[in-house]
């Protein structure tokens, strides 16, 4: 996005996202234009998104804020003992989840650039008694993890509000245990995006103008160093994206998509 400068771009998502979580609004995060009508049933989205109903009653309440646009959980394949790390951890609602699937021996660790989020998710995890779970204020572009310590990433419509997305992937390498695995849900574009739709910072903050298109995050994965990536488009979410941003014509050039990738052995 040439017509704002990085530091332009965090500033104004770190702002969304601390209105966010001082908000009880569901959903305003990757929803432009929410905020100014009625707050939505953040279970309901959730479950939209891809969660079962299950999983979402098991979080602490105002975990789950509605927001993402899939379900990383269900592409992770997590098991018992492994250490997980969330991009974008927001109100811990996907920590909370993984917690539960590593089980005692295993741990959690969500990273969030907006100081309102971390302490909210904070507050969540002392509210329902979470021990293997821990939130550190941290970018994703810089992460707060030592080198090879995670086997597992997880990361729900947060890569994409990045201006620096190849170097969160490499990051994301740096981070991962040789054979660790990448597991996200985000936007990405099927189409070149219209330059007045990438220069409109509220669908950048909503998580629509800052999608790259699927051959650039491929190449992004592979030039981080992973391998075995898959990058699953879900042409269905459109109906949910022309819901995030009613009056434009952003739904004709992104999807959610399912990511995968691996680190080499």
């Amino acid at each position: 996005m040439d017509a704002l400068k990085n530091d332009e771009i965090r500033r104004a998502v770190r702002q969304q996202y601390g209105r966010v979580a001082e908000s009880r609004a569901a959903g305003c995060g990757c929803a432009p234009t929410c905020c100014s009508t009625p707050a939505p049933n953040a279970e309901a989205l959730s479950q939209q998104l891809g969660y079962s109903a299950e999983e979402v009653g098991t979080v602490p309440e105002g975990a789950n804020m509605g927001l993402g646009c899939g379900n990383p959980q269900a592409i992770a394949a997590l098991k018992p003992g492994e250490t997980v790390l969330d991009l974008g951890c927001g109100g811990g609602f996907d920590c909370f989840l993984a917690g539960q699937q590593v089980g005692e021996t295993g741990w959690v660790i969500g990273v969030d650039m907006t100081p309102e989020m971390i302490s909210k998710a904070r507050a969540n995890a002392e509210k329902g008694g979470y021990r293997n779970v821990e939130f550190r204020l941290g970018e994703i572009e810089n992460l707060p993890v030592a080198d090879g310590t995670i086997d597992v990433i997880l990361s729900n419509c947060v890569i994409n509000l990045s201006p620096n997305k190849p170097r969160v992937f490499a990051e994301a390498c740096r981070v991962l245990k040789p054979g660790g695995r990448l597991a996200i849900s985000d936007v990405v574009a099927t189409a070149e995006l219209p330059e007045e739709i990438r220069k409109d910072m509220a669908l950048y903050t909503g998580c629509l103008a800052g999608a790259s298109l699927i051959a650039e995050v491929e190449a992004m994965l592979l030039a981080a160093g992973f391998q075995e990536i898959r990058v699953m488009p879900k042409e269905e979410s459109r109906s949910f994206i022309r819901e995030w941003a009613p009056g434009t014509t952003v739904a004709d050039y992104v999807v959610s998509a399912a990511i995968e990738a691996v680190m080499p052995r």
